[in-house]
């Protein structure tokens, strides 16, 4: 009797970790490169609250035991990035805009339940193809 997960119900955890730094760090440089223009002046200045959100989010659904899926593990890290990051961003004095919000909520959405939903088809497919 095996004591390891099936290695369809799991996926390795440093490819979904860089996938949601890649999610925020784009997000990140698309509003720099859309609103003010200087990379090196606003990148610290604009990544960080989603950045630590993000990293909170990964700590307290303990994303690491399975980081793919779709549902609880990735709605509650793109929830916690986006309220986190918006209420740090605005703590912080960086100001907040309800276009600037749902612009945050749909492109964070998009990329950090995207890939997650993609690799539950994936599992799908590979579940059904060894049924066959």
């Amino acid at each position: 009797m095996s004591t390891t997960a099936p290695a369809s119900r799991t996926a390795p955890v440093w490819p979904a970790l860089v996938a949601d730094v890649v999610a925020v760090v784009a997000f990140t440089l698309i509003g720099i490169a859309s609103h003010d223009g200087s990379l090196i002046a606003a990148f610290g200045r604009v990544v960080w609250p989603f950045a630590l959100a993000a990293a909170i989010g990964w700590a307290w659904t303990r994303a690491w035991h399975d980081p793919a899926r779709v549902w609880p593990t990735g709605v509650m890290i793109w929830f916690t990035t986006v309220i986190g990051g918006l209420v740090l961003r605005g703590v912080s004095g960086q100001g907040l805009a309800w276009s600037f919000a749902l612009v945050t909520t749909i492109f964070l959405a998009i990329t950090m339940l995207g890939w997650r939903g993609l690799v539950a088809a994936l599992r799908r497919a590979q579940a059904s193809a060894a049924q066959d």
